[in-house]
């Protein structure tokens, strides 16, 4: 008997396959943003409206044509003419035009209450979406307070900086709606090590001429940048305006960086040619001047980790609800949900402790903002070590198609590392971490006083807690700083998941992170009923 011919079987009919997510509101769809946004004081309206125009599904589309065709250097115009310019796809202009507009570079110094902790917020929420476009306008936020070491230049960048649109053109300052700030600040010589920096500064007149080369320049389409040179008297921090009246600045763009991730995002090297710049800070205090800046670029590099989490995690999540495998949904899967679990605990602490450095942020308190100047430095290193681990493990509950471009997945994999590399390393900011504690007592207070606070609520955090203080009396040597700083920044954490947080995320966190109940790779944990932990991942 002959069998049956197989043409008219159907060769593409789509089944156990997870429809397109389409348009999220990543506000209403995260209770874990609402929660600790409001907890943080931030103006949580502002949230709402940015969270649902960010999730749309254009403006998601918007963030892969930004990725998936990268700016472009040129150099000069048909006739031989200098341009120093950078290209953009037009939706990286799109993205830029929508952050500013609602305000992420301005909110924190609008005058309103919660501003750090709403700017913080809505780091995490662009982090999900198009990591790239975030670098600009985070530097334009940092660059803000630096700016107070001169009135001049700051009556005539801050309300340009401050303004919510967004102007690209190129064209002075005082021809501009709007401005953005980069950074100029690493060469090759001397890395983290800035006070070897060899770019030089000679007096001309009321300002200043620089000359040298920086391997690493953000954001180089930026209408400023604050870079360091040295001037007669020492390091000295200097602005340098992009575009001045009739003509170009010196400022010559060698090439792009061809970097593993944020690719939306330009970042180039550059050289100064007796580039114009004027002195910000006293001459010779160049670091002591530039450290606000980065104190606040670190906010931004310890909040945009956690978004990137809750985008890998939001994804995962979306598959093992819509996915079946062996008669069961993924997401019913005992081991499945053990994972996710377990992922979880790193996305909700680390978006916990970014909003609570946030708030110490916003506070006039001495002792909060000495908490905030060791508290971002322990919540960027425990958050950057997480979060390729999270994205990773993330990639792997979708199986191969975790590996596709199409996922998004790839994206947030090249973009993980970033933020623990950008304003200190994992060994930088950990002796930071060691500095600032034998440096300012203040900080050391409130760090013991955060931690002592979730004193009694649960006997193995009360363990935990005396191990700690038995282990470290004094600060640690430093080869151990690593081992303190990681230790310390999930006590701090769970501390505040007891405090304030969910009862099932804190006894997990508490049991797997500090009491020792689970191996060490995700998912590896005493998993029981983790139905409350699931929840947290709302509506994803």
């Amino acid at each position: 008997m002959r069998s049956a011919p197989l043409s008219h079987l159907a060769t593409h009919e789509v089944s156990n396959q997870p429809e397109v997510r389409g348009d999220i509101d990543l506000w209403t769809s995260d209770p874990v943003l609402r929660e600790t946004a409001a907890l943080a004081g931030a103006q949580t309206q502002t949230l709402a409206d940015y969270g649902c125009t960010m999730g749309r599904s254009e403006m998601r589309e918007a963030g892969r044509e930004a990725n998936a065709n990268p700016p472009r250097l040129e150099l000069f115009d048909r006739g031989g003419r200098r341009l120093d310019e950078v290209r953009f796809h037009p939706d990286y202009h799109r993205l830029m035009e929508a952050s500013q507009s609602a305000g992420y570079a301005a909110i924190a110094w609008e005058g309103q209450p919660g501003g750090h902790a709403t700017h913080a917020a809505m780091v995490y929420l662009a982090s999900q979406v198009e990591p790239g476009h975030c670098c600009p306008m985070t530097m334009t936020y940092a660059a803000i307070p630096a700016l107070s070491a001169d009135s001049a230049i700051a009556a005539d960048w801050r309300p340009k900086l401050m303004a919510r649109c967004y102007d690209p053109t190129v064209t002075p300052i005082g021809e501009k709606r709007a401005a953005t700030l980069g950074m100029a600040m690493t060469e090759k010589q001397s890395g983290s090590d800035v006070r070897a920096n060899s770019t030089i500064a000679r007096r001309d007149r009321d300002h200043w001429r620089l000359k040298g080369h920086k391997w690493f320049c953000s954001a180089p389409m930026s209408d400023g940048f604050l870079t360091l040179a040295q001037a007669p008297g020492g390091l000295t921090c200097f602005l340098l305006p992009r575009w001045l009246e009739g003509e170009r600045n010196a400022i010559h763009l060698m090439r792009l960086k061809d970097k593993l991730g944020n690719k939306a995002n330009a970042s180039s090297e550059v050289e100064f040619h007796d580039a114009l710049a004027y002195q910000l800070g006293g001459e010779g205090d160049g670091v002591r001047t530039i450290i606000e800046m980065v104190h606040h670029t670190r906010l931004d590099t310890a909040m945009a980790p956690a978004g990137l989490m809750r985008a890998a995690l939001a994804e995962a999540h979306h598959w093992v609800q819509h996915r079946s495998t062996f008669q069961r949904r993924l997401i019913d899967q005992p081991l499945m949900r053990a994972v996710l679990a377990d992922l979880v605990l790193d996305w909700e602490g680390s978006l916990t402790l970014g909003l609570r450095v946030a708030q110490a942020f916003d506070s006039n308190d001495p002792a909060d903002r000495a908490f905030a100047r060791i508290g971002v430095a322990l919540a960027k290193f425990l958050a950057n070590k997480r979060c390729p681990v999270v994205v990773v493990e993330a990639m792997e509950v979708l199986g191969g198609m975790g590996y596709v471009e199409e996922t998004g997945l790839p994206l947030l994999y090249r973009e993980a590392p970033l933020n623990g590399i950008w304003e200190g390393s994992g060994n930088v900011i950990c002796l930071d971490i060691l500095r600032s504690l034998a440096r300012d007592p203040l900080a050391a207070e409130k760090l013991k006083a955060e931690l002592v606070a979730a004193r009694g609520a649960d006997a193995r955090y009360d363990a935990a807690l005396t191990e700690h203080a038995a282990r470290w009396p004094a600060l640690p040597p430093e080869a151990e700083a690593r081992w303190y700083a990681e230790r310390t920044a999930h006590m701090l954490t769970a501390s505040l998941l007891i405090r304030k947080g969910p009862a099932a995320v804190a006894d997990m966190y508490t049991a797997t992170r500090l009491a020792g109940d689970s191996g060490r790779i995700p998912g590896a944990i005493a998993a029981g009923e983790v139905g409350g932990v699931l929840a947290r991942l709302g509506g994803t």
